[in-house]
C-alpha cells in the first residue's frame, strides 16, 4: 500500500492499538482515537512525527462528528477510516445495563461513525472504510444476545453501504474485517478455538485493506466456520 492517511476509531488497545502500531511501521500517518487519552499519548510518542491523536467517547454521539471532523483537518486529508471501536460481554443473566451499552456502542455509535466516514469520503470522491465486525454476527448467542445481533447489525449495515457506494458511483470501498477469536482481553467467550496471536491478526487485517477487500476474515480459515455457521440447521443451531 503506498503510503497514506489513515485513521482508526479505537486505538487504546487490542486490534485497533496493534493494526495503528503496523501502520506506522509501513510508513503511514495514523489518527488514533478513543476514551483513554493517556493510552493514545503512550502509543502517540512512539512516533510523533506520524501520529495524531484525539480522545473521546464515541457512544457521545453529539460530539463524535466533531471531534472526527477536527482530527481529519489536524491529518490534512483521510483515505482509510478504520472503525475498531467496539465492544462485547457475555451475559446470560441478560442484565439491560450490560445489553444497553453493547447496543449504545456497537450500534448507535457504530452507525454515526460509518456515516461520517461514508459522507466524508463521498465529498472528498474517494476513501476506504473498514470496521471490525465479528463471525458471531452470523448467527444468535445465548451467552451473549446483544453481542451477536450488533454485529449482525453492522455486517449488514456495511452491506447496505457497499451497495450504496456503488449505486452512487462513489469511489468508496467498504471493508468488513470479520474476526473469529483474537488474542484480546476483549475475548470473552468462555470456548475459544483458532484464537489468533495479535500480530497475526492485525498483518491479515493490513493485507486485506491494501486488497481493498469486501469482506477479511481474521484468519483465514474462519470464512469456513462463518460458512457453516451461517447455514447451519435451526434445529442444530437452537440446541447448541
Amino acid at each position: 500500500m503506498e503510503r497514506k492517511k489513515i485513521m482508526i476509531i479505537g486505538a487504546t488497545s487490542g486490534i485497533g492499538r496493534a493494526l495503528a502500531e503496523l501502520l506506522v511501521a509501513e510508513g503511514h500517518t495514523v489518527g488514533i482515537t478513543g476514551r483513554r487519552e493517556e493510552l493514545l499519548v503512550s502509543l502517540a510518542v512512539t512516533s510523533p512525527e506520524q501520529y495524531r491523536l484525539r480522545s473521546f467517547d464515541v457512544t457521545d454521539t453529539g460530539n463524535a462528528v466533531a471531534n472526527l471532523e477536527e482530527l481529519a483537518i489536524d491529518m490534512d486529508g483521510v483515505d482509510l477510516v478504520v472503525i475498531s471501536a467496539g465492544g462485547g460481554d457475555v451475559n446470560p443473566s441478560l442484565d439491560f445495563d450490560t445489553e444497553h451499552r453493547m447496543i449504545a456502542l456497537n450500534v448507535a455509535a457504530f452507525t454515526c461513525l460509518a456515516d461520517w466516514a461514508f459522507n466524508y469520503f463521498k465529498r472528498q470522491g474517494h476513501g476506504q472504510l473498514a470496521a471490525i465486525t465479528s463471525v458471531a454476527g452470523m448467527r444468535g448467542s445465548r451467552q451473549a444476545p446483544a453481542y451477536s445481533a450488533t454485529k449482525a447489525y453492522q455486517v449488514i449495515y456495511l452491506q447496505g453501504l457497499r451497495q450504496k457506494a456503488r449505486k452512487e458511483q462513489t469511489g468508496i470501498v467498504i471493508t468488513d474485517i470479520c474476526p473469529g477469536f483474537v488474542d484480546t482481553p476483549a475475548a470473552k467467550s468462555p470456548a475459544r478455538f483458532w484464537v489468533s496471536p495479535l500480530p497475526k491478526a492485525a498483518r491479515q487485517i493490513y493485507r486485506g485493506l491494501c486488497r481493498r477487500r469486501n469482506v477479511v476474515y481474521i484468519t483465514a480459515r474462519w470464512r469456513i466456520v462463518a460458512w457453516l455457521y451461517r447455514w447451519l440447521p435451526n434445529w442444530l443451531h437452537e440446541r447448541m
